[in-house]
């Protein structure tokens, strides 16, 4: 783990992207870059409403100003609601950070395995693109669950990111995707779709869990 100070950035929004119909991709241009260790997490500062909220951040570390947050539409909550509905491209930000202690165990020296849910799937892709942009040869698997296609997000990305390297697999797995969708990958929970994938047997590898409480207690009873 690394000692980083906090510290306020302020910087402005430089694009705001819909990844699902309840997740959007805010992209924030900081004044200057932060340094942070991959699966660290900032507050989002919402002076209007006197609040802050806590994001992880989605990019990988080498990004360079501009940092990505992919943020999850919570119904009834003032926080997220506004930054979907009211915050717009030009705005002005303020974030605090980096916050947490979720990163890469490199010590460890063993094959990961990233299981990520919903909103859940920032952390690891940061994690992800870091391992992968430093040239890390260990094997790395993400298995990334959501309830249908059209909540699966940075999908593209991942199959394209296993094309290229042969130490990345990755299992997209669709909890309540339409039987007659055409969808040909995985069906079921997360910890089902790697139950599966690794035959029941993950000995020798290091797991980082990133997404709903249900689904981290499903994850650690299939791993443990």
């Amino acid at each position: 783990a690394e000692s980083i100070p906090v510290r306020d950035f302020p910087g402005v929004v430089s694009r705001i992207e819909p990844l699902t119909p309840t997740i959007k991709g805010i992209f924030v241009e900081l004044d200057e870059a932060i340094h942070f260790q991959a699966g660290q997490y900032v507050n989002v500062d919402i002076p209007s409403l006197g609040i802050s909220r806590a994001f992880s951040l989605a990019n990988a570390p080498s990004t360079g100003r501009e940092i990505e947050l992919n943020i999850r539409i919570v119904p009834g909550g003032v926080g997220t609601t506004y930054l979907h509905e009211q915050l717009k491209v030009g705005d002005r930000i303020k974030i605090s950070g980096p916050y947490g202690r979720f990163f890469v165990r490199k010590s460890a020296n063993s094959a990961s395995i990233f299981m990520a849910g919903g909103s859940g799937l920032s952390s690891p892709r940061s994690m992800i693109l870091e391992l992968l942009a430093s040239g890390c040869t260990r094997p790395i698997t993400l298995v990334n669950g959501a309830r249908c296609q059209s909540e699966l997000y940075h999908h593209d990305e991942f199959v394209q990111l296993a094309q290229q390297h042969a130490n990345f697999s990755y299992v997209a797995a669709l909890s309540d995707e339409p039987e007659d969708s055409g969808w040909t990958g995985a069906r079921g929970f997360v910890h089902e779709a790697a139950k599966a994938h690794f035959a029941n047997d993950f000995r020798g590898h290091k797991a980082y869990l990133c997404g709903p409480p249900a689904m981290i207690e499903a994850c650690i009873s299939t791993l443990m």
